[in-house]
């Protein structure tokens, strides 16, 4: 089976994902379901409904029924699979549930979502408690928003929806960051992420903190660290962005970015260049052809906070893109 948990998570608060609606929040909020965090616990902590829970735990139903949250998406793409995580839920997980999904346009009411006609992509199954509890889809269609249905009560801590992001290109503007998850971009391969996975690096915002970047362990032999990203189309650059920001004693030496296109030979973009600790860089480059894919090398390893690939795309691609899937239904 397809390892679709390293693919982003659609629905993290991190890409402006965000619970808009849920019928019942008795003992803890929905909206723990898309925290980028992982779950945590504190045992024997109490407040005035009882055990606090980081998830979403609905009251003990006395009548038929289930209980719904619905999600909508931070960035709207194909859903290759779904995470139903019931960490620390362990006498009151739900015993079933089930996924439904929905691609709307502009921003409906939680009314207008409710009567809407939405399509299963995850039906009604069995759930372990204290697990993450995988289930991959296999649709090709763009969606905006699911629904988690958990049969009938209980908690849930977060709902990961994993895939790939198909953004709408009239709302992007001519120049625009390529590596952005939000935007489409991807990472493709990385030699190592032993502190932080390669992806937090394509994140919108600022980092956090040195924990929201990618970070290698320490490089003992010869050689340095990369990371391949594809970008959201093929794409004349012209400014690159190495953020080195929270990392201060483990900032890389330097790093370069190289391009491909079509699978071609890779081609300087920016050549090695010494960079700063807890530092912003920007870089303008003039590359001779463009890319759809980039590799970026830090030397010789140590941690990037943020990467930013900014030009003007192909927008015959990115429209091509976004209708391939928006008609696939």
């Amino acid at each position: 089976m397809e390892d679709f948990s390293t693919k982003p998570d659609l629905a993290s608060r991190a890409l402006g994902g965000g619970v808009v609606f849920a019928n019942d929040e008795f003992f803890a909020a929905a909206d723990h379901l898309v925290m980028p965090e992982p779950p945590t616990y504190s045992p024997r902590t109490f407040d005035h409904k009882g055990q606090v829970y980081d998830g979403w735990e609905t009251r003990r139903r006395r009548s038929l029924g289930q209980d719904v949250a619905i999600v909508r998406l931070g960035a709207p793409g194909v859903i290759h699979g779904i995470d139903v995580d019931t960490a620390f839920f362990t006498g009151n997980y739900p015993p079933h549930a089930s996924v439904d999904a929905l691609a709307v346009d502009g921003y409906p009411t939680p009314a207008a979502l409710q009567a809407a006609t939405w399509v299963p992509i995850v039906p009604k199954s069995p759930l372990d408690g204290d697990t993450r509890n995988l289930f991959p889809v296999h649709d090709n269609r763009r969606f905006t928003h699911v629904r988690l249905t958990i049969h009938p009560d209980g908690g849930v801590a977060r709902l990961r929806v994993h895939g790939d992001v198909v953004p709408d290109p009239t709302l992007l503007p001519e120049v625009f960051d390529v590596a952005a998850l939000a935007n489409g971009g991807h990472v493709t391969g990385c030699s190592n992420m032993f502190y932080g996975r390669p992806h937090n690096m394509l994140n919108p915002g600022l980092a956090r903190h040195m924990g929201d970047g990618w970070e290698t362990a320490r490089r003992r032999v010869d050689g340095n660290e990369w990371a391949e990203i594809t970008l959201a189309a093929p794409t004349q650059v012209e400014f690159v962005d190495l953020d080195t920001t929270h990392f201060k004693g483990n900032a890389p030496g330097s790093a370069s970015l190289r391009g491909s296109l079509a699978g071609g030979e890779w081609f300087d973009i920016l050549p090695a260049a010494p960079l700063t600790p807890d530092t912003p860089h920007r870089f303008p480059v003039r590359p001779a052809d463009p890319a759809d894919r980039v590799r970026l090398d830090i030397i010789p390893d140590g941690g990037m906070a943020r990467l930013r690939v900014i030009g003007r795309p192909d927008r015959k691609i990115l429209e091509e893109n976004f209708r391939r899937h928006v008609e696939a239904g």
